[in-house]
């Protein structure tokens, strides 16, 4: 809806309909040192043509560039039925299906999804969705500590995991007391150290998290990881890309009973890079778990004339029933992004996802071939990957991407500022969407900036 601003008139009536005198009266709760007292640095206002060109020029400035970048966020081919289906009406202004009466389409839509994922996951039971990938597993390591009461409040969180999702870990599990081990890594492997385990005894930490591929690409010995947690009477948590299980084996099969509550980020499936977002994030569980788990669930049921209808399900999880009681404070999710996703895995079906698997490892084994040709340049880890690759170079691995960037290539992602220790490494992906003429280019373009260097 349009936004139209109110008069200084109209909000001198609800001020004194409200017994106050100021605006700022209505935030007198915050504490004053949280309050901005300087004049914020705005620009002058802009007439609706001016802003329009201002609008497209900085539009210009967001030039294509041949992306081999990965680090949770992929560039895949999304076919275009999925977003013409997911942007009609019904679907893309629709907000919460709480009246089931009045949102059958998307209480359905959200049972299709759960029911493929849950295949797809090798899980019991999936929810509707998340905000995104590291507050699922949040949210995931939450459900750990609350059915392991009898457990310390402790979490095993390997280095191998997503930066990005052990800082938000750290925002949002120490206020809440639960203490995170970290587990390094095998440095000539890129894989949880074996040897790292071997401090951590049964009964000493609530739960493990395995990231498959992990950040950097590489498979973890997932089955050996997920029988020593429940030897130790922890939980494993997966935490997945949901497109490499067209290849890889479900985390619900892990090891001898499976993973007990699986998450990740859903943007590989039918999601754009969309300058970061929105994504969404998906959970699933075993049934034992099924009322710790976040989010919401669509079931499926009969009304009094015994015709199947769709309803959402054990509603106390969510805030707006139970609030502070409630089993989590998510009072929404990314109910597009889903729809997005069912359409897309009902678009592509296993042999299409196997085959989009298949491809961007072919291509990412085509890229560590070519690029181990430049001098200089060797893959780092000699462990099985999927389709990531970290690449060391000679030179800092920031200062090239920039040299890169001029060139109109995205050539990776720099490891520097979140391993210290390996500036000089790169992680690159190779999806569907490369070709074999692309790879050739970042070859090239590679070998020339290295060589201009000497």
């Amino acid at each position: 809806m349009p936004f139209i601003p109110h008069t200084p008139q109209e909000m001198q009536e609800m001020l004194s309909l409200l017994g106050l005198e100021q605006l700022e009266q209505l935030f007198a709760e915050i504490p004053v040192d949280l309050l901005c007292h300087e004049q914020l640095a705005l620009p002058n206002p802009l007439n609706e043509m001016a802003l329009s060109r201002l609008m497209r020029e900085r539009a210009g400035q967001d030039r294509p560039l041949l992306c081999f970048a990965g680090a949770g966020a992929y560039e895949h081919h999304i076919p275009a039925a999925i977003w013409e289906i997911a942007g009609r009406g019904e679907f893309y202004s629709a907000y919460t299906p709480y009246q089931a009466e009045a949102s059958q389409g998307t209480l359905q839509v959200l049972y299709e999804y759960q029911s493929m994922m849950a295949t797809l996951l090798g899980s019991d039971v999936v929810n509707a969705s998340l905000y995104d990938g590291a507050t699922a597993l949040a949210e995931a390591i939450f459900m750990a500590i609350r059915s392991k009461p009898h457990l310390p409040k402790r979490i095993l969180v390997p280095d191998t995991l997503h930066p990005h999702y052990r800082q938000v870990l750290h925002s949002m599990l120490l206020g809440q007391g639960i203490e995170i081990l970290p587990l390094p890594f095998a440095r000539n492997e890129g894989d949880i150290h074996p040897d790292a385990l071997q401090a951590h005894t049964a009964g000493s930490f609530a739960a493990l998290v395995v990231a498959q591929p992990n950040f950097f690409g590489i498979l973890e010995e997932v089955h050996q990881l997920t029988d020593w947690a429940h030897q130790q009477q922890a939980l494993l948590i997966a935490v997945v890309n949901p497109l490499s299980l067209g290849l890889l084996q479900p985390p619900g099969q892990w090891g001898t009973t499976g993973a007990d509550i699986i998450c990740g980020e859903g943007q590989p499936l039918g999601i754009p890079l969309s300058s970061g977002g929105p994504y969404f994030g998906f959970m699933g569980c075993k049934n034992h778990l099924l009322r710790q788990m976040p989010g919401r669930i669509a079931g499926r049921t009969l009304d009094k004339n015994q015709e199947p209808g769709f309803v959402l399900t054990l509603q106390a999880r969510e805030q707006h029933i139970r609030r502070a009681k409630a089993t989590s404070n998510i009072c929404t999710n990314q109910g597009l992004m889903t729809v997005a996703a069912t359409l897309y895995l009902s678009l592509m079906g296993p042999e299409g996802l196997r085959q989009t698997a298949a491809s961007c490892h072919h291509n990412t084994l085509t890229l560590a071939n070519r690029l181990q040709q430049i001098p200089g340049l060797r893959l780092l880890f000699g462990r099985p990957f999927f389709h990531e690759i970290v690449v060391e170079l000679p030179k800092n691995g920031q200062s090239l991407l920039a040299a890169l960037e001029k060139q109109g290539i995205c050539a990776g992602v720099a490891l520097g500022p979140y391993y210290p220790e390996m500036e000089n490494m790169l992680l690159l992906c190779a999806t569907e969407m490369r070709t074999a003429q692309d790879i050739e280019q970042l070859a090239q373009a590679l070998s020339s900036a290295l060589q201009q260097e000497h």
